[in-house]
């Protein structure tokens, strides 16, 4: 059974159509990439997804449910982790309470996510778990947007541009989170970034789109086989 499937999705901002036919599978335990230059519908894709653009014509399924359609918060309380791109943690709360406020298991994890494992998994917020947030960099800021997600205990989780515009350092340190602690416990994960080479490493399979158009898919290996591809699609 698959974790996520779009078919067919096509998606509208009044009467400017922003995806057009896009087919998108992901297995449970895949890391799958979505990549693209800025502006080419890779958000909107996430959207669409949770609910906040709902498509026009398709249909969006999550574990073998149609969820086309369905309201953002009860899409999510079926087992979806959102990191948005932006981070939107809560300023005026500490590292600790924003932590706590998302903290729910919908999904019956027998393992759950705790402020303390979450904490072990970014040490610096552990470091500053009585700080509000609002005084945090950048990367610590993202890293707390990924801690809030996982304390909602997903089994499917979104990342949308979630090591922009951060510095190499926190930018690795947050890939190898990914990589291995989460890809390695068999999460299941969604990912829109930039990086072709951290992409390669991090994901089982690749997606990349252009002007609202699935335009190409496959493994790590072909992504990296196909420099002509990067070229013309993802600008490197």
């Amino acid at each position: 059974m698959a974790m996520l499937e779009l078919h067919q999705v096509e998606t509208f901002y009044g009467l400017s159509q922003a995806l057009f036919g896009v087919e998108l599978t992901i297995e449970g335990g895949e890391v799958v990439t979505l990549m693209g230059r800025n502006g080419m519908g890779k958000t909107t894709t996430l959207r669409t997804i949770m609910g906040l653009q709902p498509p026009r014509h398709g249909t969006v399924r999550f574990r073998d449910r149609d969820v086309t359609g369905w309201p953002s918060h009860r899409i999510a309380r079926l087992g979806i982790g959102y990191v948005p791109e932006g981070r939107h943690v809560f300023a005026n709360l500490t590292v600790r309470e924003n932590l706590l406020a998302t903290a729910a298991n919908h999904a019956g994890t027998l393992e759950p996510w705790t402020v303390e494992r979450v904490m072990s998994l970014f040490p610096r917020l552990a470091e500053r778990h009585q700080q509000f947030a609002r005084t945090l960099s950048g990367g610590e800021q993202q890293m707390l947007a990924i801690g809030r997600a996982l304390m909602t205990n997903p089994v499917f989780m979104i990342f949308d541009e979630a090591t922009e515009g951060l510095a190499p350092l926190i930018r690795e340190e947050i890939w190898t989170v990914l990589e291995t602690n989460l890809r390695e416990a068999g999460q299941a994960i969604l990912v829109i970034d930039k990086h072709p080479e951290a992409m390669a490493r991090i994901a089982d399979r690749h997606y990349v789109m252009e002007k609202g158009r699935i335009v190409w898919s496959g493994n790590s290996a072909a992504l990296l086989a196909d420099q002509a591809m990067q070229e013309r699609f993802l600008g490197v």
